[in-house]
């Protein structure tokens, strides 16, 4: 029988054994065997006879006792560590890979910010509107998993700051990048959604969404906000509106030649009427933040709403180990034969 013949013989008989015996019972009746042959030997030293039986054995109690003598107790140590590695190798040990299969159907978001000059508001104290903004924008893209997320900016006329990406890394730089004055002052929100509507109308994602956060109403712009939003539907792209800013005055910073920076009460206005009308007809949900903490929360809620689904199956890949231990105890077995008629005979 050859080494494959035994391994494919030794599976067969520990599935056999894996069906009736538990490892903890094969486990137990082990340390018995091996407490009782420990038991064994111990009291074969206490009650030895001889083989050789003598009157007087004064003269051979006086002799020393050999080295051979002294490390014979090697030979039932072989043996009891012999058995428990047997015992161990029907107790099946096995090495287990764990492989998990992971299938996910992501989102496609864009989001669509307002940087006009309305967004320097500082009722969002410390900060500004536009600052706070990006925090949270921030905060929630890293709360995503497997979503291509993008990002479009507007203000008299709307551009693609980042196309869709999974590079979380890259998008948190261009958000960075946003500033006041990289658009001609305004505000295009219907300009924004085409925008959105044209990277994601391409989209063979399930889920399509475009979050649109502004402080105003649209005054510039060749399509109208409605118009664009019917546009969206058509593309099966949901989008969530998103109104910062307090309501009355707001104070706005104002740079001085003559007296340095200074601050200014003017009145501010969104057109909430129409942020609502978008979300009603692209089936997303209109929202107002007055504050950095409602903000945040909006944000929060989304992103629980638009959950990315995962799937995930896993199974386990065993490698038997049974055979190491079973060929290690047959080695123990062998050299405690031949040391028991050579190095550690004993005369009859």
């Amino acid at each position: 029988m050859n080494i494959l013949q035994f391994y494919g013989l030794g599976i067969n008989l520990f599935d056999m054994i894996d069906i009736t015996i538990s490892p903890i019972v094969i486990f137990a009746l082990g340390v018995l065997v091996i407490a009782a042959m420990i038991w064994h030997y111990l009291r074969r030293q206490q009650v030895r006879s001889a083989a050789i039986k003598y009157s007087d054995v004064r003269i051979v109690s006086r002799a020393t006792r050999s080295h051979r003598r002294r490390f014979r107790v090697i030979l039932p140590i072989l043996r009891i560590v012999a058995v428990g590695l047997f015992f161990v190798a029907f107790a099946r040990p096995r090495s287990g890979t764990e492989v998990r299969d992971i299938t996910s159907e992501g989102v496609d978001i864009m989001l669509a910010l307002d940087v006009s000059s309305s967004m320097q508001a500082e009722d969002f104290k410390p900060h500004n509107r536009l600052y706070v903004a990006k925090e949270e924008i921030k905060h929630f893209v890293e709360k995503r998993v497997n979503d291509r997320i993008g990002l479009v900016v507007f203000a008299r006329h709307s551009f693609t700051q980042c196309p869709l990406t999974v590079d979380y890394g890259v998008l948190l730089r261009f958000v960075d990048q946003v500033d006041f004055g990289i658009i001609e002052d305004g505000t295009a929100i219907g300009m924004a959604i085409a925008n959105g509507v044209n990277r994601l109308r391409e989209s063979e994602s399930k889920s399509k969404i475009m979050i649109l956060l502004t402080d105003g109403d649209n005054n510039a712009g060749e399509i109208d906000p409605v118009t664009a939003a019917s546009l969206a539907t058509a593309f099966d792209i949901k989008i969530y509106t998103i109104g910062v800013g307090q309501t009355g005055n707001a104070m706005f910073p104002v740079n001085d030649p003559l007296f340095g920076r200074r601050y200014v009460y003017q009145p501010t206005r969104i057109d909430e009427p129409t942020l609502k009308e978008i979300a009603r007809v692209t089936g997303g949900q209109y929202f107002r933040a007055r504050s950095e903490k409602e903000l945040a929360a909006i944000y929060t809620l989304i992103d629980e709403m638009e959950k990315t689904e995962i799937e995930v199956s896993a199974s386990i890949q065993y490698q038997e180990l049974f055979h190491y231990f079973t060929l290690a105890g047959l080695i123990l077995l062998v050299l405690e034969l031949i040391l028991a008629n050579s190095v550690f005979r004993k005369l009859p």
